[in-house]
């Protein structure tokens, strides 16, 4: 490997700006599609219909993640509590939970400046030096999903996102810096940031700075830390961004509600995660939505294999690695069985984990009892079980009574993208002791404690990983959506939302095909 350049220290003293807060929302139905044929193409044939206004799709239950400027709530509606999203598209590699990620640093980078060995100082990372060790993680990741990379080769010959200026706020990994590298090769210029205070891989933020993208992040962000970065990425001097990626809607709620001129300039949103769908079918509904928006999150490539198999996969090595339990015989209650909690019972039942499921949809429960998984209340449980996670992307699903009822040493985690699953904030007046990295015993005045991960946040991304290969078929969907906004002609989508076709879905799924060396009847 060539040897790079040693970064060197610039300027000191960066003003801090406004912050806005955030609000997250239950999952809402999928909207139907009138016409499934899909073209990047810029004819008027193939476009996405969107039906908002013929039916309400939105669900009861406002999830507020922070406290300032909440948006309106939702109507009532139940059927997809159960559905999550599991922050998916990108992820921790395997080694990404190791020390190379340190939050522990008290200094808080957006306050220095430093410049990458082009001279460049248009990001925020916590340590330039790590940028070799990233560069590799990202080839690491690159392997492991050669459908995207194929994708890259495909799109870039003809590059058709020359002119599009995204602005991303998702998980910063490995597994994206693959997408934001391939966007690049389409022909777009970039700024990105971080979706999730808890999942930035260090080492990976440090290696695309040094590459010149204009990433702001750094694993153990404070809540005004976080805010920040999104403003750099979707408000800066000399770029407006004219396309947004976004993972769990904080970016398109602070711009909509503070840049809100920039915000009508955008050719479009993508949105990922069930949080930020919800956020968008709030905003149609109330006629405040001014630009499309493409929800991948209910495209079947996305909720299938993103939200259930990857979700198998993640759940045993998040908990197993955040503290070394073994599942065989435990009583594990699973709140949700939408995709996210059918891969994490069926993963569970499959190391001999006694499964017990929650649910408010009666459809999901059916599913769950024909599975074979006994259909309860929390309340029924809550006494005896070992291990209680939660995908439901509602709010307090986990309250303070259920968990003043648990017994001690019980583990508690999230699944989901909202943080609120879980009510962490009435623990405040109880006593903490930090274990490890997102381990935290919560310790009641009877000396009863509670083990809990990840702060309720999304504990497969903070406490370990997620398979590459399962992010290069969601980021694959992510780049077709953003080409068909970037390239459809004007009027083509109207200020809704709308979802991805079939014939999409079986294109992104052939690309993964190779892989498997799967061949299809003709």
């Amino acid at each position: 490997d060539t040897e790079r350049p040693k970064a060197r220290l610039c300027v000191v003293g960066v003003s801090t700006s406004t912050r806005m807060a955030s609000p997250s929302a239950k999952r809402s139905s999928p909207l139907a599609i009138k016409k499934p044929p899909f073209s990047s193409q810029s004819s008027s044939n193939g476009a996405i219909t969107s039906p908002a206004a013929a039916q309400d799709p939105t669900p009861s239950g406002h999830v507020s993640s922070f406290k300032s400027e909440p948006l309106s709530r939702f109507g009532s509606r139940k059927r997809v509590a159960s559905m999550s999203s599991c922050g998916l598209s990108e992820s921790f590699s395997s080694t990404s939970g190791s020390s190379y990620s340190s939050s522990s640093d008290d200094e808080s980078p957006k306050d220095t400046v430093v410049c990458n060995s082009k001279g460049n100082s248009d990001f925020r990372v916590r340590n330039l030096t790590l940028a070799d060790y990233g560069r590799k993680e990202i080839e690491i990741a690159e392997q492991e999903m050669g459908a995207l990379v194929a994708l890259r080769r495909r799109a870039q010959d003809d590059r058709r996102l020359v002119g599009a200026r995204i602005a991303g706020c998702t998980h910063i990994t490995a597994q994206a810096a693959v997408l934001i590298e391939t966007l690049v090769a389409c022909g777009a210029e970039v700024r990105w940031c971080a979706c999730n205070i808890h999942s930035t891989q260090n080492e990976v933020a440090a290696a695309l700075a040094e590459s010149g993208y204009p990433v702001f992040a750094w694993r153990g962000e404070s809540e005004e830390d976080f805010w920040w970065c999104i403003e750099q990425c979707v408000h800066s001097e000399n770029w407006q961004p004219n396309l947004l990626l976004d993972d769990g809607g904080d970016a398109t709620h602070l711009m909509h509600k503070k840049y809100e001129a920039s915000f009508k300039m955008l050719r479009g949103v993508v949105e990922e995660s069930v949080t930020g769908v919800h956020r968008l079918y709030q905003l149609a509904k109330s006629g405040k939505l001014s630009v499309p928006a493409i929800n991948v999150n209910d495209s079947v490539v996305k909720a299938k294999f993103d939200n259930h198999y990857c979700c198998r996969e993640s759940i045993l090595d998040s908990i197993k690695r955040a503290t070394d339990t073994m599942f065989g015989g435990k009583h594990v209650c699973v709140c949700g069985y939408g995709e996210v909690g059918k891969g994490c019972a069926s993963a569970l039942k499959g190391l001999g984990a006694v499964v017990t499921v929650t649910e408010i949809d009666p459809i999901c429960a059916l599913q769950a009892s024909f599975d074979g998984f006994r259909v309860v209340r929390l309340e029924e449980i809550v006494k005896s079980i070992d291990i209680l996670i939660t995908c439901t992307g509602n709010k307090k699903v986990v309250s303070r009574e259920h968990m003043n009822n648990l017994k001690t040493g019980c583990i508690v985690c999230n699944m989901g993208h909202s943080n609120t699953e879980i009510d962490v904030e009435s623990l405040r007046d109880l006593r903490w002791v930090h274990l490890r990295s997102q381990v935290d015993h919560i310790i009641w005045p009877d000396g009863k404690r509670m083990v809990l991960l990840a702060e309720g946040r999304l504990v497969n991304l903070c406490c370990s990983s997620v398979p590459s290969f399962v992010v290069s078929i969601a980021a694959s969907t992510q780049i077709l959506a953003l080409i068909e906004l970037f390239r459809a002609p004007t009027g083509r989508y109207k200020h809704d939302v709308y979802l991805l076709p079939k014939k999409m879905d079986e294109y992104v799924a052939s690309l993964h095909l190779g892989t498997f060396d799967a061949h299809l009847t003709e």
